[in-house]
């Protein structure tokens, strides 16, 4: 069974209340030999790269910022598995004024501490290392460890308005799996444990911690209030301060969550005081790959988590089937138009999925109470299994980081859904991850996740975007 515009129309839905209809066809991703290539929309087609390592559209240039192993001081190298990222401004003094209390402004150079110096007009990343007891180690200090038994956390590097490094150092350490997450309103970013436990750890994990990009209050401190599950990603309306999150999880497939916090305050650690964690819950529509046709829209329940905290069950099991909408492969989340915009990385039947496809972008509307599949990815094409997203400010369409099968690729959208290649991989079949803009627009920074992890800056002419 799929849910499609004639199916809704019909009353197919098995019950569905209140949905309409909006949008086109457009939003599959054809397969036609222009949007397959590449050349019909976007920046025209790849040219290889030389030295094999990424290709790019004719005017665009790449620079590597930080790649796996490289030293930060004596012992502390770059840690791997780089995956979700966002970005924010240097303003000067106050809270956008530094990242740390070094001095050190090269490459090799560890800021320690709070309240050091950045310089206004620069860019700070915030980077995490999905890592659990494998991989290159995330090295903080004591004040910035969580548990010392996992490898995982995340860095805060300093680029310049040429994009380049300036400096990076550990931002926080001991969380484990850290997959993607967000960047709230208030100007810090939410970095989130996909697990629900690894084994051998000395505290629990599957929380999300609140990192303070310019390195004056953060605490390694777990956000209970956010549930403790296999966070994948995080948006947060910055109207109401409400955050939306996802879950990749299986046996049971995972939810889509929202979270309303007591505090209206935003700030540093404001989610510390608690709310309500609740589940997604589309009647009628009990697995969202059922849903086929761009442009459907359906009402929104919301269903309350009854152990956020999950003592004794899985936030997810404590659901019965046709209580909340699930789905497989929840991954990517970002904030934009207005929207909360999320990604299921793909569904397959023979997985216990309702139904097969290569991806889906849904938004939620929190003004209509909403969700619309906005994209969706047909088996067998060229791009494939996106997963961290980002909303373009050129255009109005999305950029996806591919996590699929073959060649790996960042996916452009036009503001038709018109898919073309950003980027490529050239040289490995390493996922993509952490897309994000610099606060001005001229930057695209994003990760390649392994052999080795590595961090990209790429500029070039954003505003001659065909479609």
């Amino acid at each position: 069974m799929s849910v499609t515009r004639r199916g809704v129309v019909k009353g197919g839905a098995a019950g569905a209340l209140s949905i309409a209809l909006a949008g086109s066809l457009d939003g599959i991703f054809q397969t036609s030999a222009g949007a397959d290539t590449g050349e019909a929309f976007g920046y025209g087609p790849l040219i290889p790269d030389p030295k094999g390592v990424l290709d790019l559209p004719k005017g665009f240039s790449y620079k590597i910022l930080s790649t796996e192993g490289d030293p930060i001081s004596d012992g502390v190298v770059v840690p791997g598995h780089q995956d979700g990222m966002a970005s924010f401004p240097v303003r000067g003094r106050g809270p956008g004024h530094g990242h740390g209390p070094g001095h050190g402004h090269g490459h090799g150079d560890r800021v320690r501490g709070r309240g050091g110096r950045g310089r206004p007009g620069n860019t700070l990343l915030v980077l995490n290392h999905e890592q659990g007891t494998n991989g290159t180690r995330a090295v903080g200090t004591p004040e910035l460890t969580y548990d010392p038994a996992v490898n995982g956390g995340t860095t805060t590097l300093e680029v310049d308005r040429d994009g380049d490094l300036l400096s990076q150092y550990v931002s926080i350490a001991g969380t484990a799996v850290n997959c993607a997450g967000g960047r709230t309103p208030w100007g810090t970013w939410l970095t989130c444990e996909e697990t629900e436990g690894i084994g051998g750890e000395s505290k629990s994990h599957g929380w999300v911690f609140e990192v303070d990009p310019y390195g004056r209050d953060t605490k390694p401190e777990p956000l209970t209030g956010l549930g403790r599950f296999a966070h994948e990603a995080v948006a947060v309306d910055p109207h109401t301060n409400i955050a939306y999150l996802t879950e990749d999880a299986s046996g049971p497939f995972g939810l889509f969550y929202r979270f309303r916090p007591r505090s209206h305050r935003g700030r540093y650690h404001s989610y510390m005081a608690g709310g309500k964690l609740e589940a997604l819950n589309v009647r009628g529509v009990p697995d969202l790959s059922l849903v086929t046709e761009p442009g459907t829209r359906l009402r929104a329940g919301w269903v309350d988590v009854p152990d956020p905290l999950a003592k004794q069950t899985s936030v997810r099991k404590q659901f019965e089937d046709g209580d909340v909408t699930r789905s497989q492969k929840l991954e990517g989340a970002w904030w934009g138009h207005g929207k909360a915009y999320f990604v299921a990385s793909f569904s397959r039947k023979s997985s216990g999925a309702a139904g097969d496809h290569a991806g889906q972008v849904w938004t939620y509307d929190p003004r209509r109470n909403e969700v619309e599949l906005q994209l969706i990815f047909k088996p067998g094409g060229r791009f494939d299994g996106p997963d961290n997203i980002t909303v373009s400010p050129y255009g109005g369409g999305v950029i996806l980081a591919e996590d699929g099968d073959g060649e790996q690729y960042l996916v452009g959208t036009t503001r038709r859904n018109e898919p073309f290649a950003m980027a490529r991989n050239a040289l490995n079949g390493s996922e993509f991850t952490g897309v994000t803009f610099s606060p001005d627009g001229r930057i695209l920074f994003f990760s390649r996740q392994s052999d080795p992890g590595a961090t990209f800056a790429v500029k070039g002419p954003w505003h001659r975007l065909r479609g």
